[in-house]
Order: structure tokens, then C-alpha cells, then sequence
């Protein structure tokens, strides 16, 4: 029988019971394991895993273990370049794109909103997912552990927040995406491209009272849905200004100070 001592840094420690973060893990093994299977016996899905150091030395998941090795494990680092350093995964993402989870609907929507690229089916099953992942070249977004612990996924993230205007806040922050915010240029319903289109070649889809007073619309090229500004607008302009608010800046909520901000779009 081999041990080896782990210590895992910064997030990956959310994976951890709280008695066990930021210390020095002993491992128990028989063989030689590869450090990804330990990794995830301890419980960290190897997609949230970008740098391995053992005894100093940079390796891939594939490393055996050999008794007495250190192992120091890092989180991923999408907005760093670490070569060259052993990089784990193929290639970071540097143009961002997502696929969420089927209960992350909400969040989905939010993050659209914002204008970023993220694609959602409802009745994806797990496999579904990992394979949207990997052959479009998107982060899989979840709150289920064992997801990302599927061997073919390659780039995931594990949305800690619980409510829907946070983990928008959240996967903004973490992955450094102000830069590439454009409010209101996607369909919140399947994520297409908004672009600008006459009154004229709209007029049978606009109710006759927003016709009379409105002359600007947008319509998704994906599937079709014409969009307008209309009285729900300053309410979706809140929540865009609740996700990009800075970290420390009080958060005044889209219903003023002391109310707790909505739980996001249907």
C-alpha cells in the first residue's frame, strides 16, 4: 500500500467537507492509481482541474502515483495562460460559449440576456450534454457533481450560487466576462442572434397599442421571436445592472434598497 499527500487550492476546495479544506489530504492506495482517478475519489471533478503539480513536477491526469508523492492540485484557469506548463485539458476556451444543465434554466436566460452564447435543451439527458460540450466547444454549466465527473467531459463549472441572479453574477465573475457582455443582442428563448428589423415587415406580429407608439423592433434569427421595449424593459435592465454590479458596491435590487432581487426571467 502507497499514500500520497494531496492539497487542493482556491475553489476546488468547495468540493471538500469543510473539515478538510486548505489541509494536507493523506491517500490511501494499492497499485499504482492514476492522480485523476484520485483527484476524483477525493471528491474534485477533474474539468474543474487545470494544473497538477506532483512533487513540483507538472503532469497529466494519466500520472501514476507512487508512494510519498506530493500532490498540489489548481483550478482552472481560463482567463491564464499556465505554459508551459502540462495544460490538462486540450485547449482553454477563449471564445465563450456555454450548454447549461436542464435545471438551469433560469441561469441560461439571465446569461443570454447579457449576450452571451448559451445553449439550453430542456430534455437533454447527461450525455446529451457532455457531447453538446465537447463538439461545440462549450462549458458545461451545472450543480450536479457527478456531471462533471463524466470521463469525456472536458471543459465544466460548478455553479455554486443557488439563486438565479447570482450564479449569473457568479459565472460572469469567474470566467471574466464583462468584456464580452452585450446586453439584449440574444433571444432569451433559444439564444439566437437579435438583429434590427423594420416596422413594416413585422406589422401583423405587433399588437395594434404597441404599434402606435413604437417604431424600433428586433427579431431572433434563430426562431423568429420579435422582440420590442416595452414596460418589462427597465425591470430587464436591473438585472443586467445586478449582475455586472462590482464585488464590495451594495446591491440595491431591481425593487430598491432593503428587497431581495427576483429569482430571474421564466
Amino acid at each position: 500500500m502507497g499514500v500520497a499527500t494531496f492539497r487542493f487550492y482556491a475553489e476546488l476546495n468547495d468540493f471538500l467537507p469543510p473539515e478538510r479544506r486548505g489541509r494536507e489530504l493523506p491517500y490511501a492506495f494499492l497499485g499504482t492509481p492514476t492522480v485523476k482517478d484520485a483527484i476524483e475519489a477525493l471528491g474534485v471533478p477533474h474539468v474543474e482541474v487545470d494544473l497538477i503539480l506532483v512533487n513540483g513536477r507538472s503532469v497529466p491526469f494519466s500520472h501514476r502515483l507512487a508512494d510519498g508523492d506530493r500532490v498540489a492540485v489548481y483550478p482552472v484557469f481560463e482567463s491564464l495562460d499556465i505554459s508551459p506548463l502540462i495544460r490538462l485539458r486540450p485547449r482553454p476556451l477563449r471564445r465563450p460559449a456555454f450548454v447549461a444543465d436542464v435545471h438551469l434554466r433560469r441561469l441560461a436566460r439571465l446569461l443570454r440576456l447579457l449576450g452571451l452564447d448559451v445553449a439550453y435543451h430542456p430534455k437533454a439527458e447527461d450525455e446529451d450534454l457532455v457531447e453538446i460540450s465537447r463538439r461545440e466547444r462549450r462549458i458545461l454549466l451545472t450543480r450536479d457533481r457527478q456531471l462533471l465527473k463524466h470521463g469525456r467531459l472536458t471543459h465544466g463549472y460548478f455553479v455554486r450560487a443557488e439563486i438565479p441572479l447570482a450564479q449569473a453574477r457568479e459565472v460572469v465573475r469567474r470566467f471574466d466576462l464583462r468584456g464580452e457582455v452585450r446586453p439584449f443582442s440574444r433571444c432569451l428563448e433559444c439564444g439566437g442572434v437579435l438583429q434590427r428589423v423594420r416596422k413594416e415587415e413585422v406589422s401583423e406580429k405587433i399588437p395594434p397599442r404597441t404599434a402606435a407608439w413604437l417604431e424600433e423592433y428586433v427579431r431572433c434569427l434563430g426562431c423568429g421571436k420579435l422582440y420590442w421595449r416595452g414596460t418589462h424593459f427597465r425591470r430587464l435592465e436591473r438585472w443586467v445592472e445586478e449582475i455586472l454590479a462590482l464585488p464590495g458596491k451594495p446591491s440595491l435590487g431591481v425593487d430598491g434598497p432593503g428587497k431581495a432581487p427576483p429569482k430571474g426571467p421564466r
